[in-house]
């Protein structure tokens, strides 16, 4: 999925723990909402892709939400590979005791 970095949440979750996001090319994909957190003043959401092609799927998506001026909710991609890997150990240092982490 080339486009996911451009993804906007579609619609509210239609079952518990998935959320539903529509890419650039109008395309929408399922993904196990895994957690959210807030750390060092951003919010961050983690996604594991659970459309039917992605069920082995072992790497996670993580984003930033922001928040516009109607109070639409937007997941943006984090660009800076440093933020991405402290978001990545910041989720891992939560969530140890539930999943299972390679090295």
């Amino acid at each position: 999925m080339a486009d996911e970095k451009n993804m906007q949440n579609a619609a509210p979750e239609e079952e518990e723990g998935i959320v539903r996001l529509i890419n650039d090319d109008g395309e929408e994909h399922a993904f196990l909402h895994l957690d959210s957190f807030d750390y060092n003043g951003e919010t961050y959401v983690v996604l594991l892709p659970a459309d039917e092609g992605d069920e082995d799927c072992d790497e996670v998506l993580i984003y930033t939400l922001k928040i516009d001026e109607d109070g639409s909710e937007t997941l943006l991609p984090i660009e800076d590979e440093a933020e991405l890997d402290m978001a990545f150990d910041e989720f891992k240092n939560r969530m140890g005791d539930e999943y299972e982490f390679e090295p």
